[in-house]
């Protein structure tokens, strides 16, 4: 499924940890790497004593794509890297969630950019499907 601004599939049989671990081996297969986890969960409950379900943020890079579109659009760096949410979702199992670069790059006015955010898009879409 999809909207305006991210690709996700609920996935009510998958456990959160095994969603994590998984999405993150197939953003590998699709060549992204991992370079930033955030744990919303531990965050909110350190910054503000709030508990909140397990929710963690994957900023995902492909670096061969992101080098491409850096060089079509030097400044599109504030959209990098791809968010990938995983969270546990309400009556068992994950939601997992992708930014949708076709709609977050349609912003950039450089012809150069949108088949590369194409070509991101496809490979989010596959990891996402493999769950």
């Amino acid at each position: 499924m999809d909207n305006k601004y991210a690709l996700y599939r609920e996935l009510p049989d998958l456990d959160f940890e095994t969603a994590v671990d998984q999405v993150t081996l197939f953003l590998k297969d699709e060549g992204f790497g991992v370079l930033t986890t955030i744990d919303v969960q531990e965050t909110l409950k350190t910054k503000l004593d709030v508990d909140f379900r397990p929710y963690v943020i994957l900023g995902a890079c492909n670096p061969v794509l992101a080098h491409q579109a850096l060089e079509g659009e030097p400044l599109l760096g504030v959209l990098l890297p791809c968010n990938v949410v995983v969270m546990r979702r309400e009556g068992g199992g994950s939601i997992v969630a992708a930014l949708k670069p076709s709609g977050v790059f349609s912003l950039v006015e450089s012809p150069e950019v949108m088949p590369i955010a194409e070509q991101v898009e496809e490979r989010l879409r596959r990891a996402i499907e493999r769950l």
